[in-house]
């Protein structure tokens, strides 16, 4: 049995290294009626028993590490933000979801299958920000978006409890993560303004740091976790002070990942997040384009 944590109805089942990736924090809410699951990370395949007794499974968000176990329990319906719905209603979905070219998506499908067990669930359904979630003798849970990491990233907040499941706004020294079809750097970064607001008492990562439950402790660590947006942000300029590049020597240097790591979407994920902040820096007039070379510079 993992080790857990409890905060009135909230259990919290901790993943290897407190859910450090591919593993993840697995979060049980129990109501007098009803009994519902955060995600089902890896750590979920030591909790099947458990499981299999609740009433309902909520992804905060889909990504293949959040959705380890939902092939072993098909009688428990799940429910997932509208904008992340068809991602985990079937393949189509997922590879749109990521956007990585058809080649990359072949190499990763054993991945998604094997390591993390990657089943559709057509019969998910969806959730809205602000649904709430009545599960007896005063336990509640709400959704709050918080698009960005994914366009239908939520935090899943047990009310009476002040228990804030903030997903993959996960305060790792890594920063925000927003290379895929589905992300939105802007919408992050406004995001992790959003998340300030939610009156909790206790905040649960799907990664990393497991367990906060000092706000002023929350608070640094968030400060922290956003700053690398404006990290890349500097180092994208001071590469392009250098002399101009092109895309694909952006993405060879590495913004997010280091260039060596051998993943066979890491081009994709760069090029991803290094468009984003290009358009923002181009925006702030502080870097360009050549027409004629396709070449970035620094203004």
């Amino acid at each position: 049995m993992p080790p857990s944590a409890t905060y009135g109805p909230v259990q919290v089942f901790l993943g290897a290294q407190n859910g450090k990736f591919p593993d993840g924090n697995q979060v049980i809410v129990r109501g007098s009626d009803t009994c519902l699951a955060f995600d089902t990370p890896l750590v979920a395949r030591q909790l099947l028993e458990q499981l299999r007794q609740v009433d309902g499974i909520v992804l905060g968000h889909v990504h293949e590490d959040h959705t380890v176990a939902l092939g072993d329990l098909l009688h428990v319906p799940v429910q997932v933000h509208a904008a992340d719905l068809p991602s985990v209603q079937s393949w189509q979905g997922l590879e749109q979801h990521y956007g990585y070219g058809a080649d990359v998506i072949e190499q990763l499908r054993p991945l998604f299958s094997q390591t993390f067990g990657f089943t559709p669930r057509p019969d998910a359904t969806a959730y809205h920000d602000g649904q709430l979630w009545e599960l007896g003798g005063g336990v509640r849970v709400r959704a709050h978006h918080l698009p960005g990491h994914t366009s239908g990233h939520c935090a899943l907040v047990e009310e009476s409890s002040g228990v804030a499941f903030i997903g993959d706004i996960d305060l790792s020294s890594f920063g925000p993560y927003y290379g895929d079809a589905s992300s939105d750097m802007l919408q992050f970064a406004r995001s992790l303004q959003r998340v300030r607001d939610i009156e909790a008492r206790v905040w649960v990562t799907s990664h990393h740091k497991g367990v906060v439950t000092d706000r002023a402790q929350f608070l640094e660590a968030l400060e922290r976790f956003g700053a690398q947006i404006e990290v890349r942000h500097q180092r994208l300029l001071d590469t392009l002070a250098q002399g101009p590049r092109s895309m694909a020597q952006l993405v060879a240097g590495g913004l997010l990942y280091p260039p060596d790591l051998g993943m066979p979407q890491i081009p994709c994920i760069e090029q991803c997040a290094i468009s984003q902040h290009l358009d923002f820096l181009q925006g702030q007039g502080l870097v360009a384009c050549a027409e004629e070379t396709g070449l970035w510079y620094k203004c």
